[in-house]
């Protein structure tokens, strides 16, 4: 698959362009041109209230205009989500930072990002004096309809009551300073002339939370505070080791990505952001998905986070007990499997993609491979807490009445491993018998043993899992392996080659250098690679039920990596993750996909792009002591890091 580029941008900025805030609670995307275009509140998978990601006209923004100039220089300040952006001009310098504010825990709360419900945009003029202008063009409900702001004279600021916002703002520095006001065309608007060491502070509540007057000095101390936060949450257990600014950069977007609420991690902020420019590969992500179950446990484990692990693991059981064991592949951020599909018709889409969806009929499918990686993830999380006692929090392990949950999984998994389902990429079209599927299916199996020989859980049918793990694995190297192709196929009966099946070694069911794995790693490579990057299949030839093409696909690029690890080819496995990395966006971060020119495609950032990438930087670091990041779970038990 070659000879794919990206095609002009149009008005559009590039998506690995765009700054990526967050609380826990909600996320913001900040445009090049220091714009607001995407905020949903009161949480990340409520209504847009800046949507102009999805529609240049029509979607809103909150702008920024510094000396009439557009930023000289952005990026992160340190390890947190908090964008700091430079103007320079012949009449002045000035100096920003653009944050959803969090604040330590305290008293009773787990240590973690306590958001406050604050968007902050805090600018000091550093040199000479610089004219500053916000304007808020809120459309809230996806912008199906403008806003309608009020005086709030009580605070000094302005509220738009139908989607509880308020907005405040203070300075210069030792003066009442500047205050919102409406106008003509209904918009909200701050504008400030500043001089060297004057601050100008202006803060968006998002969920009707609101205070007196607001003074510079307490958005400066908000800005402490989430700064204070994050960087406690990172340190406890740095990594050091290969990719280690990567890998720290990827930990942050997967700590942000995460519930502080309910610990539920979705796979990204946005919806609808195209698998290709114009296509129907739109998609909306702001809800959790199982299929990133073991990896989220693996990679928090051992970067130190057991708290965080443990809360998000006991999510899912929640969800395997009010199901009686029968899994759907995703909940919302509650804990709920209903979530509507439908299309916002009134926006014409990222670069003219159509349609925009909200909501994902993705919870109706059947998709097996996700009883395979709730258990990988119980064993991963077993295995390294049990007996621990380290008193993080994360519990030692899982109490009988857990794995008595887990069990009924996996006798689940006993009944379904026959039958055909829409498989790991929910494909729109009759299900099959997917490779993948019976490999998490076994996976399933295999580590339901496993939790019950570690926790001397005796009274479960040992036996009759052993004998249907056995016969599920002879039933995927007879028919999943095809000896013409010389590889492991999509489906059962298909020659069609699926990069899903790169995790072959890396979930134990062959080691890395058997014949068949490194056919099949050398079939992808030249099958489905464009680059450093992997496709995760030929569309045409999967006829999955969605038109057009799409991008690479960067988990299964970074899966090669930690593959190819696997397999003894280091050499080729370092090249291949220096190469990814180069290709991140300019805050290093990644999409779901990307083009071979470079462009960003899909829902931005990606949890799972994140956690490859983690996986591969840790199995090359591994690489001396020839084990996968998965081995260093039972070597690693009870070890932070």
């Amino acid at each position: 698959m070659t000879g794919r580029s990206g095609a002009d941008t149009g008005a559009y900025p590039p998506i690995g362009e765009y700054a990526f805030l967050s609380d826990c609670r909600t996320a913001a995307l900040i445009g090049p041109d220091a714009a607001v275009e995407w905020l949903c509140a009161p949480r990340v998978d409520a209504a847009g209230v800046f949507a102009r990601l999805l529609d240049r006209a029509a979607g809103g923004a909150w702008e920024l205009r510094v000396a009439d100039e557009g930023p000289s220089e952005r990026h992160y300040a340190g390890t947190a989500p908090i964008l700091e952006t430079r103007w320079e001009s012949s009449a002045g310098t000035a100096v920003g930072h653009d944050f959803l504010a969090v604040r330590p825990p305290g008293g009773e709360e787990h240590r973690g990002l306590v958001p406050t419900g604050f968007l902050v945009r805090l600018l000091r003029c550093e040199r000479g004096r610089v004219r500053v202008r916000h304007r808020l063009s809120a459309r809230p409900d996806y912008a199906r309809r403008a806003a309608e702001w009020t005086e709030a004279p009580d605070t000094g600021g302005l509220a738009e009551e139908g989607a509880v916002l308020w907005l405040a703002a203070a300075g210069p520095d030792g003066g009442n300073g500047p205050r919102p006001h409406v106008t003509a065309d209904g918009d909200a608007e701050v504008t400030a002339e500043l001089g060297a060491g004057q601050t100008l502070a202006v803060l968006l509540s998002y969920d009707g939370r609101r205070s007196g007057p607001l003074d510079p000095g307490y958005a400066r101390r908000l800005l402490r505070e989430t700064r204070d936060a994050w960087h406690a949450w990172s340190s406890p257990v740095p990594y050091d080791g290969y990719g280690a600014d990567h890998v720290r950069r990827s930990a942050m977007v997967l700590r942000a990505l995460m519930s502080s609420d309910t610990a539920a991690l979705v796979a990204a902020p946005t919806t609808s952001l195209p698998e290709w420019p114009g296509g129907e590969r739109n998609w909306d992500y702001r809800y959790m998905w199982h299929r990133d179950a073991a990896l989220v446990v693996l990679v928090l484990m051992r970067l130190g986070h057991r708290v965080e692990a443990g809360a998000y693991l006991r999510g899912l059981l929640r969800h395997c007990t009010a199901s009686r064991g029968v899994l759907t592949p995703m909940l919302d951020i509650d804990g709920r499997t209903d979530s509507t599909e439908r299309t916002l018709d009134h926006l014409e889409g990222y670069r003219g993609s159509r349609p925009v969806r909200v909501g994902n009929a993705a919870h109706e499918q059947r998709q097996l491979d996700v009883y395979g990686q709730v258990l990988d993830a119980v064993l991963v999380f077993q295995q390294v807490t049990a007996g621990s006692g380290d008193g993080s929090g994360a519990g030692a392990g899982l109490d009988e009445d857990e794995r008595a949950t887990v069990y009924g999984v996996v006798d689940t998994a006993c009944e379904l491993w026959r039958e055909p389902d829409h498989g790991i990429w929910e494909i729109r079209s009759e299900p099959r018998h997917w490779t993948s599927s019976k490999l998490y299916l076994w996976v399933c199996l295999d580590r339901g043993i496993r939790l019950a020989e570690l926790a001397g859980d005796r009274g479960q049918p040992l036996e009759k899992w052993r004998a249907q793990r056995d016969e599920l694995r002879e039933s995927i190297l007879t028919h999943g392996y095809d000896d013409g192709v010389g590889a492991f196929v999509q489906s059962y009966g298909s020659r069609n080659l699926d990069a899903s099946l790169l995790r072959i070694p890396l979930l134990g069911f062959l080691p890395g250098h058997d014949p068949r794995v490194l056919s099949t790693l050398d079939a992808i490579a030249e099958g489905l690679g464009e680059g450093p990057l992997v496709h995760r299949y030929d569309p045409r030839a999967t006829a999955d039920g969605i038109g057009g093409p799409e991008g690479g696909f960067l988990l299964c690029s970074f899966d090669m990596v930690s593959a190819l690890v696997l397999a003894g080819r280091l050499e080729e496995a370092r090249e291949r993750f220096e190469a990814l990395c180069a290709r991140a966006g300019r805050f290093g971060l990644f999409a779901e996909e990307q083009a071979a020119d470079g462009t960003m495609l899909g829902n931005y950032p990606q949890a799972f792009t994140h956690l490859a990438l983690i996986e591969a930087a840790m199995n090359l670091d591994e690489a001396g002591q020839e084990e996968s990041l998965h081995a260093w779970a039972t070597r690693g038990a009870g070890r932070p890091g």
